[in-house]
């Protein structure tokens, strides 16, 4: 399986400045786009690739932080970077709240800005890694039968075999078949396995 790199999105209307950050981060290994606009950005491909933004404030056309709400708003999860050089704390606590990865200023120096870089790989390969994690649980667990996810939710709970059997009306038998049926149907060795794994399920999911 082909390993797929991630690319680094460079946005700002400087033209030196997208070149002199285009040849730091290559010069570092990286697969690098820039872009002179949010515009430019927005109409490119591969947009839900591995990678993060280098994203200027101040740009002709929507700012930095307006491309920020918009790719938010469209569920686009690439971490961004802010690189400015007209930054201001309220203009940084609000890219921060609005889940930045780091506001950096103009000019940056060259390990600051690739740690910021790394950083943000390390959260997106992490967020990515949850993701999945998560898929493979909700697949599991629309395997259960509708006894099952019942019982899954009681063990869950912390009840015992005998509070569920009880609550439920069947034999404390039947419970036992069910509750080795789910920790074999979710992939679980443990209580405390299906608990975690109940934590990644979506509140739709149960």
């Amino acid at each position: 399986m082909t390993e797929i790199v991630p690319i680094i999105h460079i946005i700002d209307d400087d033209d030196s400045v997208r070149k002199a950050v285009s040849r730091l981060l290559k010069a570092a290994g990286y697969a690098v786009k820039s872009y002179a606009t949010s515009g430019e950005f927005m109409m490119a491909e591969n947009l839900e690739s591995p990678g993060c933004i280098v994203l200027d404030v101040r740009m002709p056309g929507p700012s930095g932080l307006e491309l920020q709400s918009a790719l938010a708003r469209r569920g686009n999860g690439l971490p961004i970077i802010f690189l400015t050089g007209h930054g201001d704390i309220p203009m940084s606590v609000r890219a921060m709240k609005a889940g930045a990865v780091d506001f950096l200023t103009k000019p940056v120096q060259r390990q600051e800005l690739l740690s910021a870089v790394q950083n943000a790989l390390d959260r997106q390969a992490k967020h990515l890694s949850e993701q999945t994690r998560n898929q493979h649980i909700r697949e599991c667990y629309a395997t259960l039968t509708e006894r099952e996810r019942e019982i899954m939710a009681h063990v869950v709970e912390g009840k015992l075999n005998k509070q569920i059997a009880a609550t439920m009306g069947i034999a404390e038998r039947t419970v036992k078949a069910h509750r080795a049926q789910v920790m074999s149907k979710m992939q679980v060795d443990s209580l405390a396995d299906l608990v975690r794994t109940a934590s990644g399920l979506e509140p739709s999911d149960g």
